[in-house]
């Protein structure tokens, strides 16, 4: 079909939201900046899986505009945001499409707590909600599962996994495992009374982010994911800033993904080297605008309030 798959309505909510956005920012002086989505690398996260084009040299699609934003902020930008296409291959279903609308932004000197208190302000700002309530991974596994996902064993988890959502997770690894239970028994859990920050991920799963020990001694990730509806809306880092340690991070991946058999993946050695000549102590976080807007609309799907989703494009 050629026609829009959502209203006039829909579009007319999106200019708005962007509008409201933008407004957002600009009373908080923090910058709108612009940055490619084609780059001569891509995300060696082994769970994201960039597009690719073959030209006179590999490309890839940006999954998120936040290596080339990282670089402007080591240049010395301040506070920024911006409004942008992601891309990642393989997503398409009611809550994913593989072109999609990013909001990402970076306060320079700020914790990860007041980056959540910020993200927490202009999402009840947009939708009219409660605040969300914080609670840490380690909890949501033991509230819902009664396991603790730090200690518990990889045959203990891959049994869960059986048990608990009918999948044989013999193939998985720990991190897979977990991916699988959040999706299918914690996730449905999240934001339908307020809004959930679930927080202090594993170290493993935390690879833009800094590493600290919880009070158990359990290495976690300063990253916290804000649910609302059951819906994963916005990922926060409090963001790490040690080259060598990013440098190792891409490297393990890259083995990672080796291992796994998924393509390989050029580290982004630019992001390396910003880091290297000091990228700023700061928290950043990266918002799907698709999703705000379907909840702000009611709307059920994706493409709802998507004009020319990937079935139409």
């Amino acid at each position: 079909m050629w026609q829009s798959a959502c209203t006039h309505d829909a579009i007319k909510a999106r200019a708005e939201l962007y509008a409201q956005l933008r407004a957002f920012f600009f009373e908080r002086n923090v910058l709108e900046v612009e940055t490619p989505v084609l780059s001569r690398s891509g995300s060696t996260d082994p769970y994201l899986d960039s597009l690719r084009i073959e030209e006179e040299s590999v490309l890839f699609l940006q999954t998120s505009p936040e290596f080339a934003m990282k670089r402007l902020l080591a240049d010395g930008s301040g506070d920024i945001y911006q409004i942008c296409k992601s891309f990642r291959r393989n997503e398409v279903g009611a809550r994913h499409n593989p072109e999609f609308t990013m909001l990402e932004w970076y306060r320079v000197g700020w914790s990860l707590d007041e980056l959540m208190s910020e993200v927490a302000t202009l999402v009840c700002h947009v939708l009219g909600c409660p605040e969300p309530r914080k609670l840490s991974y380690k909890k949501a596994f033991h509230d819902v599962l009664e396991i603790n996902p730090f200690q518990a064993s990889l045959s203990d988890l891959r049994d869960c996994c059986k048990t608990r959502t009918g999948c044989d997770a013999l193939g998985l690894d720990r991190d897979g495992c977990l991916d699988l239970l959040v999706s299918h028994c914690i996730e449905p859990t999240l934001g339908f009374n307020e809004p959930c920050f679930l927080m202090d991920y594993p170290a493993s799963q935390a690879s833009l982010a800094r590493i600290e020990k919880d009070v158990d001694g359990d290495c976690i990730g300063k990253r916290a994911e804000l649910y609302v509806q059951g819906i994963e809306l916005a990922n926060a880092y409090d963001e790490l800033t040690d080259a060598e340690e990013q440098a190792r991070r891409f490297a393990e991946d890259r083995a990672l993904r080796v291992e796994l058999g998924l393509q390989d993946v050029n580290a982004d050695e630019h992001l390396v080297a910003a880091l290297q000549n000091g990228l700023p102590e700061c928290a950043g976080v990266a918002l799907g605008l698709d999703r705000l807007l379907l909840l702000k609309q009611g709307a059920n799907k994706l493409s709802d309030v998507l004009a020319f989703p990937f079935d139409r494009a």
